[in-house]
Formats: C-alpha cells, sequence, structure tokens
C-alpha cells in the first residue's frame, strides 16, 4: 500500500435489528425470508453520494484493487473531475501479514492531507479485504485524530459486503458522525437521509411556509456543521435505510416521527404532514401549503400512469427503497405487485409503508438469488428493478428491467419529482413497446 497506488485508485466524484423505542409494530403481511446468495453492491458505493453531499470531507476505502474498480464502475468516469474518494490498496504483503498496514496507513493520509489541506473530515471506510485481515480502522481513526489534532477529524466506518449491502454505507457513515453532534434541546426537525441539494431546499421552503421554524439535516452539506440533537428534536427520515442512525440518534434524545417516505405524491404529503404536525402546526395550514403540489404532482403522475397501469412489477432486493416504491407504483400508478424484495425489513421504519401495500402483497427479506429468479420466470413479470448484475442477464432473457441504483442517484423525493420518478418506471416499458413495434 503506497502514495502511487493510492494516486492510482482515485476515483472520480462525478462519475434484524428493531428500534427500541416506541411501540413494536407487527408486520400485516406475510413475510418470506431468504437466506443465500445475494446479488447486490455492498456499502462501499454509497460513497459516490455521500462524497457529493460534503465536499470537504474524503472518503479512503481502505481495501483492494477490486474495490477501487466497484467505485468506479458505480460511479461512472469524468477524468477531468477532483476526485474527494481513493482508495488505499491492500497489497500481497498486507494481506499475508508482511508488512505493518498501519504505518503505511497512517504514511498515506499524511501525504494525502499534504496534497489536499482543504479536507476537514477524513473517513477511513473499511472493506471486505480489511476485514480478512482484522484490519482495526477505529483505533487507526483514534491514532491519527491524536497526530492530526486540529487539522482534521477522522472517522471510521465499515462499507464491506461481509457486513453491509448497497445503502447501509450511509447508515454506517451517519452513525459514525452522531458523536459528534452537539448538544441541544432546542426545538427542531431534523431530516436524516442524503437528498439532493434542489430537492432538500425545495423540502425546507415547504417547511417554512407551513410554520415549521428551524430544520437541520443530517448528513450537512459541510461536514464540520453538524446539527445538534437532544429532547427538543423530532427526527424525520428522509430514506428507509437508516435503522442504525434513528437508533443512534433516538438514544441522544430524538424522537422519530412515523410516516411513509417522501416517493411519490402520497407519500411526500403525509411525510411533510407528519413532520408539520409533530412540530405543531394546523391541518389547514399544512392543506393550503401542499393541496396545490398534490394536485401538480398527479397531472404529472397521469401521462407514465397511462404506459403503467395493469403491469405486473416484481422488486429484487437492492436500495431498500423497495416498500416505498412498491407502494407509489401500486396506489398511484396502478401497477400490480408480484414480488417485493428488499435486503432487509425493519419493521418499525417501514411500518407506515406495509400499512399501504395491497393485501396480500408478496414480501420477501433476504435473497436466494436463484430462487428468486425462478419466481420472476414462473411469474412473467412485465416489469423487473434490480441491480445491474442482474438487469443485463434478464434483458437477454425478454425482460424489460430497471436499475435499482439510478433511483439512488436521481432526484426523486417529493412532490414536485413524483412525475419523474413514475417516468423512470414508464420508460423500460416504453422502449421495449419500441423494440417490439421495430421487430
Amino acid at each position: 500500500m503506497g502514495a502511487s497506488t493510492l494516486a492510482e485508485a482515485m476515483v472520480n466524484p462525478m462519475l434484524d435489528g428493531v428500534l427500541d423505542a416506541g411501540p413494536k409494530v407487527a408486520p400485516p403481511l406475510e413475510i418470506l425470508k431468504e437466506s443465500g446468495q445475494r446479488e447486490v453492491f455492498c456499502g462501499l458505493t454509497s460513497i459516490v453520494w455521500l462524497h457529493r453531499r460534503m465536499p470537504d470531507a474524503f472518503f479512503l476505502v481502505v481495501g483492494s484493487r477490486t474495490c477501487a474498480h466497484l467505485v468506479q464502475s458505480a460511479a461512472g468516469v469524468m477524468i477531468f473531475a477532483e476526485p474527494r474518494f481513493g482508495t488505499a490498496i491492500l497489497g500481497e504483503r498486507d494481506l499475508a501479514g508482511l508488512a505493518d498496514a498501519n504505518e503505511e496507513l497512517d504514511r498515506l493520509v499524511k501525504e494525502l492531507l499534504a496534497r489536499r489541506p482543504e479536507i476537514r473530515t477524513l473517513f477511513l471506510v473499511g472493506s471486505c479485504p480489511s476485514e480478512v485481515i482484522k484490519l482495526d480502522l477505529a483505533k487507526a481513526a483514534e491514532r491519527l485524530n491524536r497526530q492530526l489534532l486540529g487539522q482534521v477529524t477522522v472517522l471510521n466506518y465499515s462499507g464491506s459486503g461481509i457486513e453491509t449491502t448497497f445503502t447501509q454505507g450511509e447508515d454506517q457513515a451517519l452513525v459514525a458522525m452522531t458523536p459528534l453532534m452537539p448538544s441541544s434541546d432546542k426545538p427542531q426537525l431534523l431530516i436524516a437521509g442524503t437528498l439532493a441539494d434542489a430537492v432538500e431546499d425545495r423540502l425546507v421552503d415547504l417547511f417554512g411556509r407551513m410554520g415549521v421554524g428551524a430544520v437541520r439535516s443530517l448528513p450537512p452539506r459541510r461536514s464540520t456543521e453538524l446539527p445538534p440533537v437532544g429532547k427538543g428534536t423530532k427526527l424525520l427520515l428522509a430514506q428507509p435505510f437508516l435503522s442504525a442512525t434513528a437508533r443512534a440518534l433516538i438514544a441522544r434524545g430524538a424522537e422519530l416521527i412515523p410516516a411513509p417516505y417522501p416517493l411519490g405524491v402520497e407519500g411526500s404529503r403525509e411525510w411533510m404532514a407528519a413532520g408539520a404536525a409533530a412540530c405543531g402546526v394546523a391541518p389547514a395550514q399544512v392543506a393550503a401549503v401542499l393541496d396545490p403540489l398534490v394536485e401538480r404532482g398527479r397531472h404529472a403522475i397521469a401521462p407514465h400512469r397511462e404506459t403503467l397501469a395493469g403491469k405486473r412489477l416484481f422488486l429484487l432486493p437492492d436500495s431498500q427503497l423497495e416498500l416505498s416504491l412498491a407502494r407509489f407504483l401500486s396506489r398511484e400508478c396502478g401497477m400490480e405487485l408480484v414480488e417485493v424484495g428488499t435486503p432487509y425489513l425493519d419493521r418499525q421504519l417501514l411500518a407506515s409503508e406495509l400499512d399501504l401495500l395491497p393485501a396480500g402483497t408478496q414480501i420477501s427479506e433476504g435473497q436466494d438469488v436463484e430462487r428468486q429468479l425462478d419466481r420472476v420466470r414462473r411469474a412473467k413479470p412485465d416489469l423487473v428493478v434490480c441491480g445491474l448484475g442482474l438487469a443485463n442477464p434478464l434483458e437477454a432473457e425478454g425482460f424489460a428491467t430497471k436499475w435499482s441504483i439510478e433511483l439512488v442517484f436521481s432526484p426523486i423525493h417529493g412532490c414536485d419529482q413524483a412525475g419523474d420518478l413514475a417516468e423512470l418506471f414508464a420508460r423500460p416499458l416504453r422502449r421495449r413497446s419500441l423494440l417490439s413495434f421495430a421487430a
């Protein structure tokens, strides 16, 4: 592991626990639990959207060349962009225990900071290789914090595929930040989960128009400007995959607001209304602000509903957005749900979504990929939502597919984005129809 390999491996930037707090909610639907081979990205890929959120932070993956190639494949390539993440390559000597990986890591970090003095927070991101050789990145972060006191804050979390799936990397990163959040019992609404800047600005503006005062976000746009948390904090999750983050914030005094997630018109309205109600806003004021948005959102969905209504949908587990997407596509777009798969199901965080799914919906938690693919082939759905690793093989078998990863990278939250969200699913069906007509 050396400076040359770090520079070589830089990747360009554009490119079953239930929460202890609150009542336990039993799932209204029977869940098929599977355990076997999975087909999903590891948590390293969350770096791709986290680094865009916090431009003063740097994400250093301690892993192999495979890790570097994975993140690059997920992100795409912009060769003129200045990267804010990279890989400290663990070579054969590191993996065999012949080199002191800690000494090499310390040297690389100092060389990186000498080249990039604008970095204010450095995340050491664990991977499968660093987990296998038992490289203790928590101790490394403590050591580097002592050495670099006043220059940079060093945090660590695991994005290893052994421990995390696709979106859980963000959950782990936010958990690493929560101990640094200042304490305050002042009333505030805290939105947890990465959103596109323009989407977040819009949502914050809407909350302000409804009369909600202080609205803060985690992660913040600058890693050094962490929001406070305490007994006055009302916690509203923007993403359903933040189980560990929710637990950590509740332990600091925050009160979790139960709500569907802000995908589609219905979910977005209920999400904003729940946040406003928790802050004492009257329903009439909520309706005055949100009803015009709801009308516009439904109008934007309408042309895509013509394509989607009656079509059969199979969602394979990937991003943990699956239940929210299924609710939106079923209730607002008229699609028939064949099966809704999710890598991990936190029943409390998703209770509101479970309540809105049609009776009899088949939900699967975890994955045995061969068995699930057999169910896809038997059901012959009109559209399959899945990860990149399965999309091309399924397309070759004649199925129309939608990449799950695009749903994480796209600005899809809020009433204003409902039409765009519907279009993402209508597009592959229209493409399939055009190809069939041309043939």
